[in-house]
């Protein structure tokens, strides 16, 4: 919470330097100085796809006023090895298929992903503009992570521990977390965690059964759901552990409802604070 204060606020800092050098009050990035547009290649930073499905590559050339496209780009896309996905042969060999391409999206789709596939991914394009003449240009890498299906399940030695596992190619910020209404259950393993085994990334969470009803496994990407599973528990003997349950959510709901509440005041504080500048700006 203290971070995203101080991260916020930096921020704001850096937007009330920018208004008073520039004395601009626009939404949008302003170039000074006879700067140019200049054309580009934009690609995500993460893909995920689930094991056998087939996943889209994203890749969009990014037009613009000041330079001109003289004729058509050709188009490369090369995985870590600089293997051409393009080309009929090898590993990709009838697995890639263009989709949809226009003057700006140059995107592949990549069919039936196997555990060999994640990696990092380029796109590249070879190009002629009025003001560069011919070049290539690149994005900035895409990595593919791959994920095989849940296992969200009561463990074989003990019916009061549900466990939630799941294989990745890669282990790249992803956070597993098993939730009870509305509630992050705390894990009950000490061996939770990563376990990486011939190249492959096994995740897991363990938790204790408190009460009956639905129980949900997520995978994220930061703020990203990847991938969920749900298990339902029977109704048990009396006795269960709600109380706790309760407590433990209500924490977790009021830590969230003040870190939403801190980053709302800085806000207002920031829009006022910039309305006020820009009305003292012209008038002067």
């Amino acid at each position: 919470m203290e971070k995203d204060y101080r991260l916020a606020l930096k921020r704001f800092r850096q937007t009330v330097r920018r208004l008073r050098r520039g004395k601009q009050c626009f939404a949008n990035t302003v170039y000074s100085g006879g700067a140019v547009a200049l054309i580009t290649v934009q690609q995500p930073p993460v893909v995920t796809a689930p094991l056998g499905h087939d996943v889209l590559l994203p890749c969009e050339l990014q037009d613009s006023q000041d330079e001109e496209i003289q004729t058509s780009p050709v188009l490369y896309w090369v995985d870590e090895e600089k293997h051409n996905l393009l080309i009929s042969d090898g590993k990709y060999a009838g697995r890639i298929e263009r989709a949809n391409q226009t003057s700006s999206n140059k995107s592949i789709v990549l069919k039936n992903v196997q555990w060999s596939d994640g990696g990092t991914y380029e796109c590249k394009l070879s190009i002629r503009t009025n003001l560069r003449g011919s070049f290539r240009l690149k994005g900035n890498n895409t990595m593919l992570i791959i994920y095989d299906t849940m296992n969200f399940n009561l463990t074989n030695h003990n019916d009061t521990l549900l466990r939630c596992e799941v294989n990745m190619s890669k282990d790249f910020d992803f956070a597993l977390s098993v939730i009870k209404d509305g509630c992050v259950l705390q894990s009950s393993d000490s061996a939770a965690g990563r376990v990486m085994n011939q190249g492959i990334v096994t995740l897991s969470q363990t938790v204790s059964l408190r009460s009956r009803g639905k129980y949900e496994c997520q995978l994220q990407l930061r703020d990203d759901l990847i991938t969920t599973s749900t298990f339902y528990s029977k109704p048990t003997a009396a006795g269960e552990d709600r109380e706790n349950t309760t407590a433990a959510c209500s924490a977790v709901i009021s830590s969230k409802f003040l870190l939403t509440f801190i980053h709302l005041l800085i806000f207002l504080s920031t829009e006022m604070f910039i309305e006020t500048l820009c009305t003292e700006m012209w008038r002067h």
